[in-house]
């Protein structure tokens, strides 16, 4: 079959139902989510996230598409590579420009050889080639593909390097004391503490589904957000008018949570959700509340699973501390090929060497499960 293909400065001339039938479903991957970032100018070029997306067309159909960001940077990523690019660095050779495929600011695996069928997918693979030869890009990286597409890239010559992200499964639980029930007693006593002590300084919940929320409600989530990038000395990734863009265009995914007294919010929490999946994303708060952050970004993520037979609860990067509530460890993929021959057989050492360490993690990890034991 002849393909067409093209790069893609801009999705506003993409038709948003094609693009969303390549997404599958995936909330980050929609047209909405990522017209949003790059209308707001959260992931512009100005911001270092200058947007080269791939599309391939049979005809007037477009049967595959991934979304790739050229970057001058490695901020707001989550798969860390500063040591590569310092390297580079002492060494003389530009690292930056870089070709990246990954959601901007968003740690969460999704599909990033979107296509309609494996013929598609290849011809994707072949442009995406094409693009790595381009004078001046020193890499390209694949962020959180799921395994079957990182299998693939290191069919096509990609490196690839294993994370470690906890996920909350949901067995059918029909409340959340049914959930508590599962773990450990000594677990089970503290997030009881927990959400006491939030009881006991006067904090009532509120959850406002994406359709309901007012832009007041907006409003102050933003404001709760950049309070948290303020408290650690740093910028918002994005801004009130992203949040507004998709409390608009994807309002069915979005879950705002609110913690109030006396009638006045002191913190929320925003969530983004499929019938299937939630996805904890977001945080802040106004003032400090002990056990706060664990009640508005966990607690009542969790209850709305239970409530709504929701199976995932994909807790963002990192945090171990997750497991003491009873998410477990999952492993998670990147992709990586470097132009430069001898950087990439240094690395190439590097990823096996962590590769081993990774898998020991995992394995000490799962020898810690927060649940009873039969």
């Amino acid at each position: 079959m002849a393909y067409r293909t093209s790069v893609l400065s801009t999705l506003a001339h993409v038709n948003p139902a094609e693009w969303d039938r390549l997404a599958a479903g995936n909330p980050f991957l929609s047209h909405a989510f990522l017209h949003a970032l790059h209308e707001s100018g959260s992931a512009t070029a100005e911001t270092g996230w200058q947007p080269q997306f791939l599309a391939v067309h049979a005809g007037d159909a477009l049967v595959a598409a991934m979304p790739l960001y050229v970057k001058a940077h490695s901020y707001g990523e989550y798969v860390f590579d500063w040591a590569w690019a310092d390297a580079y660095h002492r060494n003389g050779i530009e690292y930056y420009p870089k070709l990246l495929s990954a959601i901007p600011f968003t740690p969460v695996t999704g599909s990033r050889l979107m296509a309609r069928d494996a013929q598609a997918r290849a011809a994707l693979l072949d442009f995406l080639r094409e693009q790595q030869g381009v004078a001046g890009i020193s890499s390209t990286h694949v962020l959180y593909p799921p395994q079957d597409e990182a299998e693939l890239l290191a069919q096509a010559g990609f490196m690839l390097r294993s994370g470690v992200q906890f996920h909350w499964l949901n067995q059918g639980y029909g409340s959340f004391e049914q959930f508590l029930a599962t773990l450990e007693h000594k677990k089970r006593k503290n997030i009881r503490a927990e959400r006491r002590k939030v009881r006991e300084a006067g904090i009532a919940m509120r959850q406002v589904r994406g359709g309901e929320a007012t832009e007041a409600d907006w409003r102050f989530f933003h404001r709760c957000y950049s309070n948290t990038y303020a408290e650690h000395r740093s910028s918002p990734y994005l801004n009130l008018d992203f949040w507004l863009r998709i409390a608009r265009s994807m309002p069915q995914h979005l879950l705002l949570v609110f913690a109030e007294r006396a009638g006045r919010p002191v913190a929320s929490s925003l969530v983004v959700h499929t019938p299937d999946t939630l996805y904890g994303r977001y945080w802040g708060a106004m003032e400090h509340v002990p056990c706060l952050h664990f009640e508005t970004a966990y607690y009542q993520p969790l209850e709305f699973c239970i409530a709504n037979g929701i199976a995932t609860f994909e807790g963002g990067a990192q945090g171990e501390h997750k497991m003491a509530r009873g998410f477990l460890p999952q492993k998670t993929w990147s992709a990586h090929w470097l132009a430069h021959p001898a950087f990439a057989d240094a690395v190439e050492r590097f990823l096996e060497r962590e590769a081993g360490g990774i898998d020991a993690y995992l394995d000490e990890l799962n020898e810690r499960t927060p649940f009873r034991q039969a």
